[in-house]
């Protein structure tokens, strides 16, 4: 239950900008990649996360070292800008096209749920009385 509890409370505190990335909530602008950090996922797939800047478009938001979660990823050099957006959070902003998070938000939501829930529904008690015996065809029942 106290499982439960804790995937619930983190759940719930990514919710908002899980919805947010999906939808594409927040200032959109640009971010310039500058550093690549990789690693062998398996062997021969090289897997990249990029740092940079981004720059919202009305110049009010400049974040620097700021992480980039993105599709595109892959085919980032250093220097190369591409749109994003900003939903607040402190260490990313999201590509053009958004963020599928709020799937793996609402499995959290919903394994806690069912945690939590589980030792409060009524469970089946099985019989502890040893189980009879088929009576073959034509013979009485006493």
């Amino acid at each position: 239950m106290i499982g439960g509890l804790v995937l619930l409370v983190f759940g719930a505190q990514q919710a908002g900008p899980a919805l947010a990335a999906a939808r594409g909530d927040g200032p959109h602008g640009t971010f310039t990649a500058v550093n690549a950090h990789c690693y062998e996922h398996h062997p021969g797939k090289l897997v990249c996360t990029w740092t940079g800047d981004f720059r919202s478009d009305d110049g009010k938001d400049l974040r620097k070292g700021i992480t980039l979660y993105d599709s595109e990823q892959d085919s980032l050099t250093a220097g190369r800008t591409l749109r994003a957006f900003d939903t607040g959070r402190p260490d990313h902003v999201y590509g053009e096209d958004g963020s599928r998070e709020w799937v793996t938000v609402a499995l959290l939501v919903l394994l806690g749920t069912g945690l939590v829930a589980r030792p409060l529904l009524p469970t089946r008690r099985r019989s502890r009385r040893p189980a009879r015996r088929p009576v073959p065809s034509g013979e009485a029942v006493a």
